[in-house]
């Protein structure tokens, strides 16, 4: 995929976050503000989003090649595991920090920036792909996540009725099956989903002002973690995907997401479960803005 291609989707969204930064500074976002956009997010409009790359989809995968997806989110997770595995024991840090850097290696932000990019990329067919690559995220997220930030499990059943998941559910059982949803319900989903995609750029824009900036821009760790999540992973996935000999479109859109910086929600959940948020909002931040450049460079290596 060419670098130049992905570099000017990605200034694009880079737009959008500076605006968010900007309003951030001028007091229109943030604080409270950031905390319920983020939960009308996540809970009303990616939904929405979810299910309308399937109800507005004219021609969905079939069955065997939704399964071999699937197979292709079982291998993006476990790359990710064994990074998660190796990474923090050589770089080193406080226990808590460890925990950080766990979560780093295992949660990428697939939903503020990755189903942007992949939507602008690849189309309605390649977010359906991510929607099914990324459906353990949440799971994994509010479970093994506060597990690797605390060091203690904190898990309920009801964390599997999160909206993402029951529509990604849905989602999946209509394409499995090749139920054609009304046109209505396509509409309807559509005029709330396509919020998603401004909307989560401008709070994670808002996010990033109430950041420090500092420090990180000193640490060689932070850069080395960087390197790794931002470079190293996609590259990784990229080789196996290839000695796999799994689709383009499939590969690219797993790189992609492999691509993405940390998930925005690790600081919330490091103040939630007494993890280190300090060093969260660092890497949150130094990621989230080397990715700009480096998503383009990984697309052009490894997509």
């Amino acid at each position: 995929m060419s670098f130049f291609d992905t570099f000017s989707e990605m200034v694009v969204i880079l737009f959008a976050v500076a605006v968010g930064y900007l309003a951030h500074r001028l007091g229109y976002l943030g604080g409270e503000t950031n905390q319920k956009l983020s939960k009308l997010i996540i809970n009303v409009t990616t939904p929405a989003l979810i299910l309308s790359a399937v109800a507005n989809e004219t021609s969905l995968p079939g069955p065997w090649e939704i399964l071999s997806i699937l197979l292709v989110a079982g291998v993006f997770y476990l790359v990710e595991f064994c990074f998660a595995f190796v990474v923090p024991k050589v770089v080193g840090g406080t226990p808590k920090q460890i925990g950080v850097w766990r979560f780093l290696m295992c949660f990428p932000n697939v939903g503020f920036i990755g189903y942007p990019l992949v939507e602008a990329l690849f189309g309605h067919k390649g977010l359906f792909y991510a929607v099914i690559l990324v459906m353990p995220f949440n799971l994994l997220n509010y479970s093994l996540g506060p597990l690797m930030l605390s060091g203690k499990l904190r898990f309920h059943w009801k964390q599997l009725l999160s909206p993402c998941i029951i529509m990604a559910i849905i989602s999946l059982v209509v394409a499995l099956g090749n139920i054609r949803l009304p046109a209505i319900i396509g509409e309807m989903s559509a005029i709330v989903g396509d919020v998603t995609i401004p909307l989560s750029l401008l709070v994670l824009g808002s996010m990033l002002a109430g950041m420090p900036a500092r420090q990180v821009l000193t640490s060689a760790r932070m850069w080395i973690l960087s390197f790794v999540r931002l470079i190293l992973m996609p590259a990784t996935l990229a080789v196996v995907l290839r000695l796999l000999h799994v689709e383009s479109l499939v590969l690219g859109v797993a790189v992609a997401q492999m691509a993405m910086p940390v998930a925005v929600n690790g600081t919330m959940l490091c103040l939630e479960f007494d993890g280190d948020a300090e060093s969260m909002a660092q890497i949150t931040f130094l990621t989230t803005v080397l990715s700009i450049f480096t998503i383009p460079i990984a697309a052009a290596l490894f997509m």
